[in-house]
């Protein structure tokens, strides 16, 4: 798995000091990335803790909280090829502990896909818990390089 270990590392760093331009037509408030996580996802409300603990753990370099707030299998991508991450033990056992995050709320991309960090580096999504979707949590769906 080491490629994986590179990916994961070349995920860190493009988070690393990397503000996401809003959709880069016009910038957009906290309220506006709010209002679209509601309208394309449910639930915006929340968003906003995982948010933060993915944001915290990646700038202490806290792989097992960022494990933790994955959906496995996780797929990474990286140098054209693609990696399923089968379960949290996986991801830490591969995962780089350098200190990275700047992600801003307002800086959110927001599509029907989930949510995207760090110019897509990271996206996360809602999880439905049930056939019905009565119940969610917001996980980590995908790493790209």
């Amino acid at each position: 798995m080491p490629r994986l270990s590179a990916a994961l590392l070349l995920a860190g760093t493009m988070l690393l000091g990397t503000a996401l331009p809003s959709t880069g037509a016009f910038p957009q408030s906290e309220n506006e990335v709010y209002n679209r996580i509601e309208e394309l996802h449910g639930d915006a409300a929340s968003f906003d803790r995982p948010l933060r603990q993915l944001v915290r753990a990646m700038r202490s370099g806290d792989g097992e909280t960022i494990a933790g707030l994955a959906e496995y299998p996780l797929t990474v991508k990286a140098n054209g090829e693609t990696y399923d991450v089968e379960n949290a033990e996986d991801f830490i056992d591969n995962f780089d502990d350098r200190a990275v995050g700047r992600q801003q709320y307002d800086d959110l991309f927001v599509n029907n896909d989930g949510v995207m960090l760090a110019g897509g580096a990271v996206w996360m999504s809602a999880i439905c818990e049930d056939n019905a979707c009565e119940a969610s949590h917001w996980a980590i769906i995908a790493i790209n390089n």
